[in-house]
């Protein structure tokens, strides 16, 4: 069991970019379906999925985070997460590129959000870990799923800075 210097993570990528959340919200990792489609939902709600007899919203991360649409492949997973926001849990089905592993990080190991001087969108970093020779993005699931990160309530794309 891991103490408290040390967390689990899931890993997963996204184009060449390495994410993890961590292992307690996987409630299970599916392999990519075709959700059903809601009308006027915002471009990164990408449907509903039936998962185990409960309609879970399937998310395109890659369109949440400002990035190009995912395109399907054989190695294209769901993550089926139980995120705690606010005062309840949302089932959210996230779609990675492919997904690879529980890794453990020291908590020694996580550094605060890149600080480049100018505001930019990183309230979804929870921190970053070093490893491989890259790093890898911890996101804070809550911040990006709550109302005030506007991920459900409503459109609020990500802005890329020139």
């Amino acid at each position: 069991m891991a103490n408290k210097t040390e967390a689990q993570f899931v890993t997963f990528s996204l184009g060449e970019e390495i994410f993890a959340v961590p292992v307690e919200v996987v409630r299970e990792i599916l392999d990519h379906e075709d959700p059903f489609k809601i009308p006027h939902g915002p471009e990164y709600l990408l449907g509903l999925r039936d998962v185990r007899g409960q309609g879970v919203p399937v998310i395109d991360l890659r369109l949440r985070l400002g990035m190009t649409a995912t395109v399907k492949t054989s190695h294209t997973r769901i993550l089926v997460l139980d995120v705690p926001v606010e005062n309840r849990v949302l089932a959210l089905g996230l779609v990675a590129d492919r997904v690879y592993e529980v890794v453990p990080f020291q908590m020694s190991q996580i550094e605060n959000a890149p600080d480049i001087g100018i505001r930019w969108r990183s309230d979804y970093i929870s921190g970053v870990v070093r490893r491989n020779g890259g790093f890898v993005v911890i996101i804070d699931l809550a911040r990006l799923f709550s109302d005030s990160g506007g991920a459900l309530a409503g459109f609020a794309p990500v802005q890329h800075v020139a």
